[in-house]
């Protein structure tokens, strides 16, 4: 399956973004504006941006938390928002796949799912780069 025009320049324009993690509180709706548009790293320990953000969009959408289940958490999580609608995309280096999925703003319930599509090189090259460097950036225990 291939990634259709549209969700290949979303994923393309998303990895041109950040992904610095941020502080340690939990998004709220009014902070979840700022991560629109962003390409976010998905780390447990220290906690990242990314992973507290899809933490929460697993309790607002328990399909994606249904999904996390069986796959587990992505390496990176891209997310955007148009009109009602809010575009994430699930980044899995390891199996060099990626997952769309596709929600209504402002009403939890069920999310569309599309993939896997396959990790270009290119965007494997940047994205391991991105996960590298933090890695390295990372206080030690």
């Amino acid at each position: 399956m291939e990634l259709g025009p549209r969700a290949a320049a979303l994923a393309v324009s998303l990895l041109a973004f950040s992904c610095a993690p941020m502080g340690n509180n939990w998004l709220s709706d009014r902070q979840s504006a700022s991560v629109d548009n962003q390409m976010m790293l998905v780390r447990r320990d220290p906690p990242t941006t990314g992973f507290r953000r899809l933490a929460q969009q697993s309790v607002r959408y328990p399909d994606i938390r249904l999904f996390m289940e069986m796959k587990g958490f992505p390496d990176f999580l891209a997310e955007s928002a148009t009109g009602d609608r809010r575009y994430m995309i699930l980044y899995y280096l390891k199996d060099r796949q990626a997952f769309a999925c596709r929600t209504r703003n402002g009403r939890a319930g069920n999310v569309e799912f599309a993939g896997p599509y396959p990790v270009t090189d290119r965007e494997f090259s940047l994205l391991d780069g991105f996960r590298r460097r933090a890695d390295q950036a990372a206080p030690e225990a």
